[in-house]
Order: C-alpha cells, then sequence, then structure tokens
C-alpha cells in the first residue's frame, strides 16, 4: 500500500518529534522509562507505569508479531486506498504499536506472524512506519 499524495499526514509535535525524526531516518524510536523501564507509545509527557518524568527515547529493534489485525474495506475518507490492514503489531521489547501491514495479501496474515518494519516515505519531513513479513 503507497499511500495516496492526499492522504492526511501525521503533524509532529515537539512531543513526538524525535519519533518521527527516527522514522525520517529509518529508525524506530520508542520512549522509555529510566525508573521503571516502562516503554510508552504513544508520546507522553510522563511514564503511564510510574508517573514520572523519566522518559527518554531510545531505538527499537522494529521487529515483533501480529498482535491483532482487521482488514479495511470502507474507507474512512476517499483519500484512502482499500483494502488496507490495520493491526497492532507487539514489538520484541513488548510495547504495542498501532500501524499499517503491507507486503503481503491480507488473507496470508494470522495472528502471531512474525514482522519488521519498513518506513514508507510520503514527503521530505515524513516516513510512516508500517510492517511487512519478516524474512525467514
Amino acid at each position: 500500500m503507497t499511500p495516496s499524495k492526499n492522504r492526511p499526514l501525521p503533524t509532529p509535535t515537539s512531543l513526538s518529534a524525535p519519533h518521527w525524526e527516527g522514522c525520517r531516518q529509518g529508525v524506530l524510536r520508542v520512549q522509555r522509562c529510566r525508573v521503571c523501564a516502562t516503554y510508552v507509545f504513544i508520546p507522553q509527557p510522563i511514564c503511564t507505569g510510574c508517573q514520572r518524568d523519566a522518559l527518554e527515547w531510545v531505538e527499537s529493534s522494529g521487529r515483533g508479531r501480529v498482535y491483532s489485525f482487521t482488514t479495511v474495506h470502507r474507507p474512512p475518507r476517499p483519500e484512502f486506498d482499500v483494502p488496507y490492514v490495520v493491526a497492532i503489531i507487539e514489538l520484541d521489547e513488548g510495547w504495542h504499536m498501532l500501524t499499517n501491514l503491507i507486503g503481503c495479501a491480507p488473507d496470508q496474515i494470522a495472528v502471531d506472524m512474525p514482522v519488521v518494519v519498513t518506513f514508507e516515505r510520503i514527503s521530505d519531513d515524513i516516513s510512516l512506519p508500517m510492517f511487512r513479513p519478516a524474512p525467514e
């Protein structure tokens, strides 16, 4: 799935900028608490585990497994090409990310399928993290 040129894109904020800069560089970044080691995604100002202001940005392996997924057949907006797969990925580090699955037919996807991150360059500023089946 290559996003259409008119597809709405995320607007990085000061809080999420390190994530989006990592995506632009081909690196999946996530916040992790220096106190309790909880991974936090989506970006937050404080740890969702211990409520402390001790979050740092770390690099994720970008490897994980399909936790849950659905195939979208009716687009929320006309700019979205269908069908496409929306999935929750459980990363090897234990955190979860909502994303798209690409590189395989929807009927080939299964829960617990190994996947790896890939980045779709949409503009000079935005690359979207998506996942595809991991090579065997």
